[in-house]
């Protein structure tokens, strides 16, 4: 099934990159996104690049529709229309919610909800008008369970599905497919910066007992992104070791 234009937001480090990775080595061509750090945008596209796959490297801002549409302007000239699109962009502002401020609140809704918002909407005509594609916003198990601390980013998460069903309902019998899914704790930059303590309590709450890892996410959505997972559309994928079970 090779040779799929594939665009991935967020694609410079943790699980955008490992999924950008997956996603060529299933022989598309990846547009492979970041929002500020160029250097590792580069470094992921060396990553695919080094085992012979086909990637650019390309600036984006979710937040903002005109940097979305000049991103996606720029892999069209290159290589065509986006067919495969990977919403995983995004930030975390932490804060209890008596003391999260109006930019806190702000930040994360305009990257994480907003942004996966302008790159739906900028990538769905093309897959309309060919009548295929695939579509995976990539949430969080807090958006179902809530999380202390995180009353922007559970609620921006628990809006992707609400986004992603609605996709999925508006444009399957074009033969497009929109999944979420749904990562629990994940080794990443943004988990290495947890405390120890809060770390430890983490891990303690997943049945497995440990922490999953980007490569782990990334498999999962190469699967919602292949011709097998044709007939499957609407889902909320968890890969979260069993901690989300039952929500």
């Amino acid at each position: 099934m090779g040779g799929r234009v594939a665009l991935v937001t967020g694609a410079s480090r943790g699980i955008g990159r490992a999924v950008a990775v997956a996603l060529a080595a299933d022989g598309h061509r990846v547009a492979a996104c970041f929002g500020s750090d160029a250097v590792a945008g580069q470094e992921t596209c060396a990553a695919i690049e080094s085992t012979g796959g086909e990637a650019m490297s390309v600036e984006v801002d979710v937040s903002r529709p005109d940097s979305v549409d000049a991103a996606f302007s720029r892999v069209e000239e290159a290589w065509g229309k986006v067919e495969v699109l990977v919403s995983n962009a995004g930030i975390t502002r932490d804060g209890l919610l008596m003391r999260m401020s109006d930019e806190q609140w702000a930040d994360v809704m305009h990257t994480n909800l907003d942004g996966a918002f302008h790159v739906l909407r900028r990538a769905t005509p093309g897959m309309v008008r060919a009548r295929w594609g695939r579509i995976v916003l990539v949430g969080s198990v807090v958006a179902l369970t809530g999380s202390a601390g995180q009353a922007n980013y559970a609620s921006a998460k628990a809006g992707l599905v609400g986004l992603t069903r609605t996709v999925a309902r508006e444009l399957g019998s074009r033969g497009i497919t929109a999944n979420l899914v749904a990562p629990g704790p994940i080794a990443t930059a943004m988990t290495d910066a947890v405390s120890d303590e809060r770390r430890t309590q983490m891990t303690g709450q997943v049945p497995l007992g440990r922490f999953g890892t980007p490569e782990e996410v990334a498999a999962v959505v190469a699967f919602l992104c292949s011709d097998a997972a044709g007939y499957v559309s609407g889902a909320v994928l968890p890969v979260d070791g069993g901690l989300g079970m039952g929500h």
